[in-house]
C-alpha cells in the first residue's frame, strides 16, 4: 500500500450517478490515483473527507465523462471540484477546505 494511503486512508467512493444528483449543493471531488494535485488536496482536507462526495474517474466512466464536459477541450483534469453547482479545475486546497469546513 502506498505511503499516502497509509496516512490518509482512501476517500469513500461515490458513484458518479449519485454524485451528479447532488452537484447543485455540497462538495463533489473528482480525482484519480497517482495525481499529485489530488494528493495535495486530500492532505489539505483530510479532516473533512467525509463531508465530500469522492468520484474516482479511473473507476467510474460517468465521472470521467463529467470531468471532460466541464474542462477545456474535453480534458480529464483532476482534481475537478464542484462546490454548490460551480465546477473548479484544480482549485486551491484552501478553497475546498473552507467549503467543507462550512458544512
Amino acid at each position: 500500500m502506498p505511503l499516502p494511503d497509509l496516512l490518509l486512508g482512501r476517500p469513500p467512493l461515490t458513484p458518479a450517478a449519485e454524485a451528479a444528483a447532488g452537484l447543485d449543493h455540497g462538495v463533489t471531488i473528482y480525482w484519480r490515483d497517482g495525481c499529485p494535485f489530488c494528493l495535495r488536496l486530500r492532505l489539505a482536507v483530510r479532516k473533512y473527507t467525509d463531508r465530500a462526495r469522492w468520484v474516482d474517474i479511473w473507476s467510474d466512466p460517468d465521472g470521467a465523462a463529467y470531468v471532460r464536459s466541464v474542462n477545456d477541450a474535453g480534458n480529464e483534469v483532476v482534481p475537478t471540484v464542484v462546490i454548490d453547482g460551480v465546477p473548479y479545475t484544480n482549485p486551491t486546497p484552501g478553497l475546498v477546505k473552507e467549503a467543507l469546513a462550512a458544512r
